[in-house]
């Protein structure tokens, strides 16, 4: 509790940093982002090989607005994503929704490039998510169901606008499941919305435009160890993804994301030999995700 407590008020001296700052020149300001629009269709008809008519969209937004004076680096991010497939005659199914927002101040410590430094950040989804299978079509994940948020302090290592590290020995991290039905999935007990966890995290930001000519690269890792329970597993999220520029409008984007929660298990639907599915625990399982797509996109 007095992790959680510190880092509140950290965020607020953050806040009032930035009241302080909004009066400096926008020379300080860094603002910029991308977004894009990409498609994916596959149409079949008398097929030999089999297969399944579909089409996907995927809607991808992100945006940064950092802020750097002579002894302050301030870094704001909010990325959110949502995407949809359809096969065949089966109904819509998502592959893609996140909702993530980070807030990073620092104070210079050493030669502008280390900082002692405050992080919050959030993550969640927009809309509920399913098991997608014949066998099960459980509701698996909402809005807020779960939703993940770090408070931490640390030292920031930012060198220049391409990598950043960041190492916290005191983080609070909160897990929110509003609806209780789900709470045993992502490591609450039974009928509880809040759980509070106490440890340490380490964070590699790094963000290379034209790694070579017209490919911008990115990598975010987030690294979290529970000191007061369990410290020998840590939760991992991981993305990165290369964005391949046709032309001001035209992309093609390539990327993966790995995720490990030990918290979080995996719900394995069986069939029994009398024709009902039967729902088993099992234990937390690396998530892997990619995803490729070509479309629209516009940067700034």
């Amino acid at each position: 509790m007095k992790s959680f407590l510190i880092a509140i008020v950290m965020l607020g001296l953050t806040v009032a940093s930035s009241a302080q700052a909004g009066a400096d020149s926008l020379s300080h300001w860094t603002l910029g982002g991308n977004t894009s629009l990409t498609f994916n269709q596959v149409s079949l008809r008398y097929w030999a090989a089999g297969g399944k008519n579909s089409m996907s969209g995927t809607f991808l937004f992100k945006t940064f607005a950092n802020y750097k004076s002579e002894n302050m680096t301030w870094d704001n991010t909010l990325d959110i994503g949502y995407g949809m497939t359809k096969y065949s005659h089966e109904d819509l199914q998502k592959s893609e929704d996140k909702i993530y927002l980070s807030s990073q101040y620092g104070y210079n410590a050493a030669r502008q490039k280390l900082f002692y430094s405050a992080l919050f950040d959030i993550k969640t989804q927009f809309a509920s998510g399913y098991k997608y299978t014949s066998a099960d079509t459980t509701r698996i994940s909402d809005f807020f169901a779960p939703a993940y948020i770090n408070l931490s302090l640390g030292l920031l290592y930012k060198p220049n606008d391409v990598f950043m590290a960041y190492l916290s020995p005191l983080t609070s991290r909160l897990t929110i499941v509003t609806d209780t039905v789900l709470s045993t999935t992502y490591g609450l007990d039974a009928g509880k919305k809040l759980r509070a966890e106490y440890g340490a995290t380490a964070k590699i930001e790094i963000k290379k435009d034209n790694l070579v000519k017209n490919v911008d690269f990115y990598l975010r890792s987030l690294f979290f160890s529970n000191l007061v329970e369990d410290p020998q597993y840590i939760d991992v999220d991981c993305e990165t993804g290369f964005n391949f520029r046709v032309n001001e409008f035209l992309t093609a984007l390539l990327k993966f994301n790995l995720l490990f929660d030990n918290d979080t298990k995996y719900i394995e639907t069986i069939v029994d030999d009398d024709g009902n599915a039967v729902k088993r625990e099992r234990g937390a399982r690396l998530q892997c995700k990619q995803m490729f797509g070509f479309g629209l996109a516009y940067k700034w």
